[in-house]
């Protein structure tokens, strides 16, 4: 018998910039024409043109509160999940409330979460075990990512790979659903700590000490490395998260896996026999969204009826640091 504490999902929101072809992309960049479905497995994404984080953000959080009935007073937390942001300083959960509608005069605590890939999968971890209907009733978690804005033009795979998106949800605590939130968890190995990496920017390499430069700002990954941690740690991971559970990861009926690349989406297949539609991809529609990326799957599956309520579903994948984790819901 599966248990877990009674957290509802209750709604979901999302904003997509303007939609870039692969074919835009390769004229552009030089790249051959089909090189990015072939390699990257990606044939459209999104990308900002005059968006930034908080508009994005407060866009899908007021779509998800707009689909709940409820304001932004019926909110007692505003998680911002996220690995890319405006400004150093403040959070950015307090810019994308102060662009949100009764931002300025709802006084709801607005905190950072980033975990990169998984600050989504960690924000609801965390959210789920705050949650008690009392004190906290319902968070508010907004993955705003803009991937576009760091990626060096010369590197073919990251140029092609990301998308920028902005998603919201919603969790409730009600003893009346049926909808849990069963475990979560996430693991660190940090023999991966700097196969994903922008060096620039931050304190190590403060940027009036080190001036722009295109590969010193741009995302880098040892994509070889990634895929080589991935394939030897998910196994390690999944025999650990699903010990005291009384279903497998193979039994799980709704696998959500974050869209990191068609490598990993590939590697994640050959690891397990699973059935035709366990594994949710989204990645051909929107590439690698960072940590938007599983919430927007999670959201489309919702949309187009492919998750149900009452269906078990694994939010899991893996980010920069290296860390695997994942939440089991019932949704």
């Amino acid at each position: 018998m599966i248990t877990g504490k009674p957290i509802r999902i209750v709604s979901m929101g999302k904003y997509l910039p303007r939609q870039v072809q692969s074919n835009e992309i390769e004229e552009k960049l030089g790249i051959p024409k089909g090189w990015s479905e072939k390699y990257s497995g990606v044939s459209t994404r999104h990308h900002v043109t005059t968006e930034s984080n908080a508009d994005m953000g407060a866009k899908a959080a007021q779509i998800a509160l707009d689909k709940a009935g409820l304001k932004l007073a019926d909110i007692d937390m505003i998680i911002s999940a996220g690995g890319t942001f405006d400004y150093a300083i403040p959070n950015q959960a307090s810019v994308i409330k102060n662009e949100m509608k009764d931002g300025n005069k709802v006084h709801v605590a607005a905190i950072d979460i980033d975990s990169t890939c998984l600050s989504f999968v960690a924000a609801v971890d965390i959210a789920a075990n705050m949650l008690d209907g009392k004190r906290m009733k319902n968070i508010l978690i907004i993955s705003a990512e803009i991937a576009s804005k760091g990626l060096n033009p010369e590197n073919w795979e990251t140029s092609t790979l990301f998308g920028d998106a902005a998603v919201a949800a919603i969790l409730q605590y009600d003893e009346s659903s049926d909808s849990l939130f069963i475990k979560g968890g996430q693991r660190t190995y940090s023999k991966g700590v700097y196969n994903t990496i922008i060096k620039g920017g931050g304190l190590k390499y403060y940027p009036s000490e080190f001036p722009y430069d295109r590969e010193l700002y741009s995302f880098q990954m040892n994509g070889i490395q990634l895929l080589r941690m991935a394939k030897k740690k998910i196994p390690e991971f999944m025999d650990w998260f699903y010990t005291d559970l009384p279903l497998t990861f193979k039994d799980t009926p709704v696998i959500i896996p974050h869209q990191a690349s068609k490598m990993g989406m590939i590697i994640i297949e050959n690891l397990y026999d699973l059935e035709e539609g366990q594994i949710k991809s989204t990645l051909s529609k929107y590439g690698n969204c960072i940590a938007a990326s599983i919430p927007l799957t999670l959201h489309d599956c919702i949309e187009s009826g492919e998750v149900k309520r009452g269906d078990i579903c694994l939010l899991s994948g893996t980010s920069a640091g290296f860390s695997i984790g994942g939440v089991l819901i019932k949704y």
